[in-house]
């Protein structure tokens, strides 16, 4: 059965650990003795005694600068150092593993411990610290016989590994070090005040481009709509033109018979009567009578909106001196 532990661990990482890495890293960044925002922040220091006066920032020795604050330098009389080396994986918890150091290696009973290290190299093969015991009680004489400092939060106390310092904890240390914590605090507050601002700028252009989106899709919603409405009154103007055609055609092809019969009305006069009308189309057949047929024949020929006057007869009736005309008539076709 697979590890459960197995399952958290990518490449040999223990991906559960990796808030904690995170966190040592942050750190380091904003702690440790190399930090390049330290070196920027933390106040400098007027630094004297064990041989060395002078001004440190940083953990480094300057010339430029206003010291805000004082340290005492320990003689190395007071001060038991010495060199750890440990593994690498001991950064994620180096302070606890500093504590236990303290205390194995401290010939001081805890109450009268006063201690501090600094990781003074960081290699592929471990770490390297640099632990600086003394006792708390001889500190403060000797603070108070050589220095006139008989308050323990008076003055830093430091020790010198070499040329590195070492900042003694529990002495006047944490002032110095809540003034620089504040300093991180307000930078923080600035760059998140920033951020946020960048944030609602960006917002507020995304906002507008979102509202001129809306704006060009609503016009183009409506564009389209106009543009659809436009071609439906055209496919209704195009059907309606077909039906005035068709109905042209159809006019054309059969004309109106009461208008025919008008025609023949003002043609005859009140000489000749119409017995019979039939129409088809454009064909008429026409069966009247008339004292004079030949002369109806011949005005019937003579008419304009008649494209062919076909004669099929004229008899007489009886001896009333009425004739009676037979004739097939073909409409011009569209009309005279």
């Amino acid at each position: 059965m697979l590890d459960q532990s197995r399952q958290w661990h990518l490449f040999g990482y223990d991906m559960r650990r990796i808030g904690h890495h995170w966190q040592v890293a942050w750190a380091e960044c904003l702690w440790g003795d190399r930090s390049p925002v330290r070196a920027r922040l933390d106040e400098v220091v007027h630094v004297e005694g064990g041989g060395v006066q002078g001004k440190f920032h940083a953990g480094a020795l300057v010339d430029a600068g206003e010291p805000t604050c004082a340290a005492i330098v320990l003689p190395d009389s007071l001060v038991l150092f010495k060199t750890l080396h440990l593994p690498l994986a001991a950064e994620d918890e180096l302070e606890s593993v500093m504590r236990l150091e303290i205390m194995a290696n401290s010939p001081f009973p805890a109450a009268d411990t006063a201690a501090g290290w600094s990781l003074s190299e960081r290699g592929d093969k471990g770490l390297q610290v640099e632990l600086a015991i003394a006792s708390r009680s001889a500190v403060m004489r000797h603070l108070g016989q050589h220095h006139d400092v008989h308050a323990i939060d008076e003055r830093e106390v430091w020790a010198l590994a070499g040329v590195r310092p070492i900042v003694l904890r529990g002495f006047a240390e944490g002032a110095r070090l809540a003034r620089y914590q504040r300093r991180l605090l307000r930078i923080a507050l600035l760059l998140g005040g920033a951020l946020l601002l960048l944030l609602l700028i960006l917002a507020l252009a995304a906002g507008g481009k979102y509202v001129r989106l809306q704006q060009y899709e609503a016009l183009a919603a409506r564009v389209e709509s106009e543009a659809a409405e436009v071609t439906r009154q055209r496919q209704s103007l195009s059907v309606a033109n077909q039906t005035i055609l068709a109905v042209n055609d159809v006019l054309r092809e059969y004309p109106d018979p009461h208008r025919e019969l008008a025609r023949l009305t003002a043609l005859l006069g009140d000489e000749a009567y119409i017995l019979q009308y039939t129409q088809r189309g454009r064909d008429l057949r026409l069966r009247g009578r008339a004292e004079d047929a030949a002369g109806v024949v011949q005005s019937l020929t003579r008419e304009e909106a008649y494209e062919e006057v076909a004669d099929q007869g004229i008899t007489a009736v009886g001896s009333s001196g009425v004739e009676q005309f037979n004739v097939n008539v073909r409409l011009r076709e569209g009309g005279p």
